[in-house]
């Protein structure tokens, strides 16, 4: 698609987000999450090799919260591989993030590495044989590397906001150290997991970071082609929590959303796409951003069911 077309189609979507009076909720169980704007909206595509595209507030920062998930797993696959998936299940929970009704049935085994359970336990990977420091650095490394941009920073306060409140996160890992399924004392791993959901970047920085698991030719090599396209499957699976087939119907393409209002989509083999609107809806995934991405593929024809037809 030419460029001149799609960011009038950018254009046309970021002006449908701002008018709609309906903006959703935002995350107020987090102190400084409550306190964003939710009249914020921004999308940004970037494809290799051509200017990254935008509309609105693309280059306002925002915390990404679970969208970090989908690099720290990119970062315990690439350190212990595999051996993951004796921890954590591949399978769609049907639960919201931070159920612990499954986790309590299936003894302490995630359904998946993107429900807030599996993400401990991925991060609780990526510290093995490391400290928090040097674990959460790996992780900011390789979003920094990927999104080719050594700006990205986490938001501390956003961080200590998320720890002072994070009951129900030390609940899961408490849960999951009682299973053996824990390898490090729980305010370790979850010091490190809170600061890893306090990566901050802009809606252009993000679709930067997302362009190596669109498989493109000239994309950033940061993973094996075979790793791609099982992160794609899980984010298509389980990248919205309950939401995800909701996601996957109105949008056909791998997503993951992040309760800061952000989501990144990736379109294989052409674009890498980041959406950010600060309000939820009820399955606490942005509202507007979820809208502007049904109208974007739906006027794009990105989708990997095809165009389209009602």
């Amino acid at each position: 698609m030419q460029s001149e077309r799609l960011q009038s189609i950018l254009d046309e979507v970021a002006a449908a987000a701002q008018a709609d009076p309906d903006k959703g909720r935002v995350a107020d169980y987090i102190p400084d999450l409550a306190r964003v704007d939710p009249d914020q909206f921004a999308i940004a595509v970037a494809r290799p090799g051509q200017p990254t595209l935008v509309a609105g507030d693309a280059a306002t920062p925002f915390s990404i919260q679970s969208v970090s998930k989908v690099f720290t797993l990119a970062v315990a696959l690439g350190k212990i591989g595999g051996h993951l998936w004796l921890r954590v299940g591949r399978e769609p929970s049907g639960q919201a993030f931070d159920s612990m009704f499954l986790l309590e049935q299936e003894k302490g085994r995630p359904r998946n590495p993107f429900i807030n359970a599996g993400a401990i336990v991925t991060t609780d990977a990526v510290l093995e044989g490391t400290e928090p420091k040097a674990a959460l650095a790996s992780i900011l490394r390789f979003v920094r590397e990927a999104a080719g941009d050594d700006a990205i920073h986490i938001n501390e306060s956003v961080a200590q906001s998320e720890i002072a409140t994070g009951h129900r996160n030390f609940a899961l890992a408490h849960y999951l150290l009682s299973h053996g399924n824990l390898q490090h004392p729980p305010e370790l791993t979850l010091g490190t997991y809170f600061h890893q959901c306090a990566i901050e970047m802009s809606c252009t920085q993000l679709a930067n970071a997302g362009l190596f698991l669109t498989a493109c030719e000239d994309a950033p090599r940061m993973v094996s082609s075979s790793r791609i396209r099982r992160i794609n499957a899980l984010m298509m699976t389980c990248g919205h929590y309950d939401g995800s087939g909701d996601y996957a119907y109105r949008v056909g393409l791998p997503g993951k959303s992040g309760v800061g209002g952000g989501i990144l989509t990736i379109a294989p083999g052409i674009a890498s796409i980041a959406v950010w609107a600060p309000g939820l809806n009820h399955y606490n995934n942005s509202k507007l951003g979820t809208e502007a991405m049904q109208r974007l593929t739906d006027l794009t024809g990105w989708s990997v069911f095809g165009a389209p037809t009602d």
